[in-house]
């Protein structure tokens, strides 16, 4: 199999579910796509204006999640697990339609948007894929938030680190090349959040779906879900799986190193849009047989995770 080639899913992927922040129940289909298509969302329920594609430009609200929206402000939201389910399991292009404004958050990680995509199998095109090679160090604050992206030979490598005052959740921070490294704890990380916050959450108008069947709830020292967690790192590797789905918005496959401290959607969508405000700090390559990283040859076998 040709991993340097344009892939989409084979078969059709049928999911429905509640979204977190919503509340409501939606609906979602992933269909094939042909080469240079990239990732579109169509929202089913609308009659016209209904097309939004998932750029660094289109995302118009990242609190807490990543919402994109077209021009005539059509918005499909929390976009970031599927996203992020895409960039690792190496899709660059597909369809996803929707009955709704919410993709349904599953588990609340991307395990069953994985899981789904390998079952439906993967279809490689006879067209080479891009990539985005980060050309110099870029970097964005947010007070004590951080986040930069710098040159790398042949990867893409994140190390993220979280800082919470609560006792359970602590600092973690972990660092993996995501062209390479098994990423099985990463797609099966789960959104958390503290239980004292959850009242206020609701009042601000997001996680009417949130429950213990699609988050993470830590109180005290304390965790409420009877499942425990899936991974020692399971917080900050969602996080990671967050980036991951937010730097797929750059249409592309990304070649740098990224680094970052109490990061989320925002900081990351600011990061993008400082790159791509100039020419010089990146450049768009074709990969072909001769300059393949040996990186991007590691999804041969991939496989469903428990």
């Amino acid at each position: 199999m040709s991993f340097h080639k344009q892939k989409t899913i084979k078969n059709i992927i049928q999911l429905e579910g509640v979204g977190l922040h919503s509340g409501k129940f939606a609906k979602l289909t992933i269909k094939p796509a042909s080469p240079n298509n990239g990732i579109v969302f169509i929202r089913k329920d609308l009659n016209k204006h209904n097309v939004i594609y998932p750029q660094v430009n289109n995302v118009s609200n990242a609190m807490l999640c990543t919402t994109v929206s077209n021009e005539f402000n059509v918005k499909v939201s929390t976009i970031e697990h599927l996203m992020g389910a895409f960039y690792g399991t190496g899709i660059d292009n597909a369809v996803v339609e929707i009955d709704n404004e919410e993709v349904p958050i599953l588990d609340g990680s991307a395990k069953k948007f994985v899981n789904e995509i390998i079952k439906a199998g993967i279809e490689v095109s006879n067209i080479p894929i891009k990539v985005i090679r980060i050309n110099k160090l870029i970097d964005f604050n947010d007070g004590k938030k951080f986040i930069s992206i710098q040159p790398s030979k042949i990867n893409l490598e994140i190390d993220f680190e979280i800082k919470y005052e609560n006792q359970l959740i602590g600092c973690q921070r972990n660092a993996l090349k995501v062209y390479e490294d098994d990423l099985e704890n990463i797609f099966n990380s789960r959104t958390f959040c503290l239980y004292e916050d959850i009242e206020k959450l609701r009042s601000m108008g997001f996680a009417k779906g949130g429950s213990l069947d699609n988050a993470l709830v830590v109180k005290g020292s304390k965790l409420l879900n009877n499942e425990g967690l899936r991974n020692k790192k399971e917080f900050v590797n969602h996080k990671i799986l967050d980036c991951m789905g937010d730097l797929f918005l750059s249409g592309y496959k990304i070649i740098g190193k990224i680094k970052c401290s109490q990061g989320g959607h925002k900081l990351t969508n600011d990061l993008l849009r400082k790159v791509f405000q100039n020419k010089e700090n990146y450049s768009i390559l074709e990969i072909n047989e001769k300059n393949i990283p040996h990186s991007l040859v590691n999804k041969q076998n991939l496989r469903s995770i428990a």
